[in-house]
């Protein structure tokens, strides 16, 4: 088993090099449930998830009314077999990216996701970035651990 600072590499090489996850958001419809969606990311210069949403969707109004949300990132291997490959979990709050971030944070995720020029100038679809307050990894069998 590797060692936390280890983990915690794997971890952010993870994160950097996937493209989209699994956001799990507080169900407005169904208070006290999680509610999952697929939804595509890049990371920031700081390692964090930002993401381009739409207001009219469901997760986004889920954020709305309580921001605090899970978003789990799994390598590719996960396909083949789930139980031995490696992902990530993060636990935090997604919140609006200031308004004199929205240049930076917007190249770095059109970089990412070139296809979203088509719709991130749409008045309904906004960036948002995930604050972790902890995070959980797993590098396979055997190799887990808080961050």
């Amino acid at each position: 088993m590797s060692n936390a600072a280890e983990r915690s590499e794997k971890a952010q090489a993870l994160l950097a090099s996937r493209r989209f996850g699994a956001l799990c958001t507080q169900s407005k419809r169904l208070p006290g449930f999680p509610f999952g969606s697929v939804v595509n990311y890049a990371v920031d210069e700081w390692g964090r998830p930002v993401f381009l949403f739409s207001s009219l969707a469901v997760h986004m109004k889920n954020l709305q009314e309580d921001g605090r949300a899970s978003f789990l990132v799994f390598s590719p291997e996960a396909e083949q077999d789930a139980v031995t490959a490696a992902r990530l979990t993060l636990i935090g709050e997604v919140t609006a990216v200031p308004e004199d971030e929205i240049e930076t944070i917007k190249a770095i995720y059109l970089a990412k996701h070139p296809d979203a020029v088509e719709y991130a100038e749409f008045g309904d679809f906004g960036f948002f970035r995930f604050h972790a307050a902890d995070s959980y990894y797993v590098g396979g069998f055997g190799e887990m651990g808080w961050l």
